[in-house]
């Protein structure tokens, strides 16, 4: 670990970035350039003393995990996030076809959604990050491990993924999210996660087999669903996808019409949270 060459990194990259870089106010005049401490500490959920400890050389070696959220925070491009990794002494994660790296242009757009849901997805429906309306209607990703970070495991292994959508349109849900893995399946090859993710589906899920057998492929984003949230009842959004070049991260924006019940009940997502939901 080069704790001086990582205090430097740290804090160039911090003084480079204004809060409107990451959606934040600008605010009262500041003394100093860039964003403050605390406000990395903050976009990267750690605490602002350790996050100063780093940027003092006086810090314990960061763990693959803080590394990746320090990349977030500062809006790190992939060769500066691997640089990151390697001056804190740890291998840089691998370029697989799984990203979990965060699109910078991406989590640009993200930032600047501050009322609607919006959310960030890998090829297999990995939750990289989201919004605190999102959360709120879709429930706290961030918690799920191994297989289940995948919404497709999820769906056919965790009975209560299903209930965010009425039931008369579970089994196109379901259709489309088998022909979204095939897609992925497709481009990554059997020996990928992907094809870990189709295995252990067709031994757990007899549904997954069923309609893994119809062979249909495709990106399946419905331009207009209802969703069902637990306190707000059905909401009617529209969605739209955002992709990146190489189709590997999807930035999805919920949204409904202005003055109409929808638009509503997704406004008070921001004031309802994530209470409402069980793990």
């Amino acid at each position: 670990m080069d704790r001086v060459e990582l205090a430097a990194f740290l804090r160039r990259r911090r003084e480079e970035l204004r809060p409107e870089d990451v959606g934040l106010p600008a605010g009262a005049r500041r003394r100093a350039r860039g964003l403050r401490r605390e406000e990395v500490a903050a976009l990267a959920t750690m605490s602002t003393d350790y996050y100063t400890r780093l940027e003092q050389q006086r810090g314990p070696q960061p763990s693959e995990q803080m590394l990746g959220a320090l990349a977030r925070a500062l809006r790190l491009s992939v060769e500066e996030r691997d640089y990151l990794f390697r001056v804190a002494g740890r291998n840089a994660p691998a370029r697989s076809a799984v990203p979990t790296h965060v699109a910078p242009a991406l989590q640009r757009v993200l930032d600047r959604l501050n009322d609607t849901p919006a959310l960030i997805l890998s090829n297999l429906s990995e939750v990289l990050v989201q919004n605190r309306f999102a959360e709120a209607l879709y429930g706290d990703s961030s918690h799920f491990t191994g297989l289940a970070r995948s919404g497709i495991y999820r769906w056919f292994t965790h009975p209560g993924e299903r209930l965010v959508y009425r039931e008369q349109d579970r089994e196109r849900q379901g259709r489309a999210q088998v022909a979204t893995l095939r897609a992925a399946y497709a481009s990554m090859g059997a020996q990928s996660r992907a094809g870990e993710l189709v295995q252990a589906l067709l031994k757990e899920s007899a549904e997954f087999a069923a309609l893994w057998e119809l062979h249909e492929v495709g990106k399946r984003f419905e331009d207009h669903k209802v969703l069902v949230h637990p306190q707000l009842g059905e909401i009617e959004v529209d969605c739209q996808a955002l992709l990146t070049e190489d189709q590997t991260q999807a930035l999805l924006v919920l949204t409904a019409p202005p003055r109409t019940e929808a638009f509503e009940k997704l406004q008070l997502l921001g004031v309802l949270g994530t209470e409402t939901f069980v793990s």
